[in-house]
């Protein structure tokens, strides 16, 4: 070993190497632009979810219980993109453009166009109407994962637990791929598909933690292991793999599940994404706001 380099150095670039993840930014005032702070971009919403980003970086959020979902144009501002929205929470949008959204109170997954015309992507499981789909993301080939958990009244509920599906690509019927965590809520994956996060996080369950799973081409699921010992609404992933959860704020852990640190919001976070025509602003959706920081890093 070289004089000068600590063990404990040596020992986080093997972790991280490990990890395939580029080894970076182990504060959290490496992430953020110098000088930048939290800023709200707009209020007066009464549950804000689900923030995705297009492709010409414009970002779009649910207001969930607003029963709306909002566009937020940069160097235009807020606009509204689609009302009576099934109360959409997750959303995430295809590689053709067109943008996913989990309708919670319509129990099923759809596939809406800028023009506004949508279809149907799932709506049950084995002839069972789905729970209410929350969060959702889709590999460059077009497997969607989406979680579908029932929080709150059980009423009508047809499926025998809280669970993750995924959709293949190839129009074949949808299948369950986790059926073991207690709260399926954020799903997220690495940009080059290899990786799937899964936060099992809802009031009342006693589960807390989000697990990574490796993907397979089939779309299974295998591997999976804790990554953080804490749940999340809605999370988001850099350009070096560093996650970013929403907790009390946003927790921000590194590839190989070190916490780096926590960014301060003004209300309690649900979700985040890298937006902008750069991937350089971090969008966050916050009960009744909208808000963003400037950062030193790139959306993955």
């Amino acid at each position: 070993m070289k004089p000068g380099i600590a063990p404990a150095v040596v020992a986080l670039a093997l972790a991280v190497l490990a990890t395939g993840q580029k080894a970076w930014a182990q504060v959290l005032s490496d992430l953020i632009s110098e000088g930048a702070t939290v800023v709200k971009l707009a209020d007066g919403f009464v549950f804000t979810e689900g923030p995705a980003v297009a492709p010409d970086g414009n970002v779009f959020f649910s207001d969930v219980r607003g029963n709306t979902i909002y566009k937020w144009t940069v160097g235009e501002g807020l606009s509204t993109f689609r009302e009576n929205s099934g109360n959409s929470n997750g959303l995430f949008f295809d590689s053709e453009g067109n943008l996913l959204a989990c309708e919670t109170v319509n129990r099923r997954v759809t596939r809406i166009a800028m023009d506004g015309s949508f279809s149907i992507v799932a709506d049950a499981y084995e002839g069972k109407a789905l729970n209410s789909p929350n969060d959702i993301w889709t590999n460059a080939s077009g497997g969607i994962y989406f979680s579908d958990p029932r929080f709150g009244s059980q009423e009508g509920v047809e499926q025998d637990g809280n669970f993750v599906f995924h959709v293949p690509p190839d129009g074949s019927p949808i299948r369950r791929v986790i059926d073991d965590l207690p709260a399926p809520n954020g799903v997220l994956g690495t940009a080059d598909g290899t990786r799937l996060y899964i936060a099992d996080h809802g009031p009342g369950t006693g589960s807390d933690n989000t697990y990574v799973y490796d993907t397979q081409p089939d779309g299974s699921l295998t591997n999976g292991r804790v990554f953080a010992p804490e749940g999340s609404d809605g999370m988001t992933l850099d350009e070096h793999g560093n996650v970013y959860l929403t907790v009390n704020g946003v927790e921000v852990y590194s590839p190989d599940g070190n916490k780096i640190g926590t960014i301060e919001v003004p209300e309690r976070p649900s979700n985040v994404v890298f937006g902008g025509t750069d991937r350089q602003t971090l969008f966050i959706t916050a009960r009744t706001g909208f808000y963003s920081l400037q950062m030193a890093v790139r959306g993955q």
